[in-house]
């Protein structure tokens, strides 16, 4: 595990919906181990083919983000972030690891967790649509790009920054 990697190096912000206050507390990780599995909600990737990084739209909120979702039952976090990817980018996830976490405390007062990966992909044909019908096109950018599309603060650029500081490692 890298040394910089703690929660006690963590970030916060508060997410508002509906007159809800979302608590969010992100921190970096270099596995998944140690969290409890059945609090796990999503997994999402910062996902680069090539030099780009991809990116998805979600043409019913008309909003871009990452490609991933949740897991099913039995699913494990790599079959998650594959049959996601996969489904929402028509693209094959051929390595991955993680970033981070985020905890998310929702106005009831429970845990879980969002994870964030980096990983490297390759088309496994054209993109037409997501079976779910969601993600209705997929782009690829230049990292440093990424904020002109979905703007997530100083979170969101801290997964970026060090999503693209993983890259070549993978």
């Amino acid at each position: 595990m890298d040394n910089n990697i703690t929660q006690q190096n963590s970030l916060t912000a508060d997410y508002h919906s509906d007159g809800k206050i979302y608590k969010f507390r992100y921190y970096e990780l270099a596995n998944y181990d140690h969290l409890d599995r059945a609090r796990i909600r999503q997994v999402y990737g910062v996902c680069f083919y090539q030099d780009k990084m991809v990116i998805v739209l979600n043409g019913k909120k008309q909003t871009w983000g990452l490609a991933g979702g949740t897991l099913r039952i039995g699913e494990s976090i790599e079959e998650t972030l594959k049959r996601e990817v996969e489904e929402e980018s028509n693209m094959q996830v051929l390595k991955w690891r993680p970033i981070g976490v985020q905890e998310v405390t929702d106005p009831n007062g429970n845990l879980y967790y969002q994870l964030r990966v980096v990983c490297k992909v390759k088309p496994v044909g054209e993109f037409l649509s997501d079976p779910a019908g969601t993600i209705t096109e997929i782009k690829l950018i230049n990292p440093i790009d990424y904020i002109t599309y979905f703007n997530w603060g100083e979170i969101g650029e801290k997964i970026i920054q060090r999503a693209v500081q993983l890259r070549p490692k993978l």
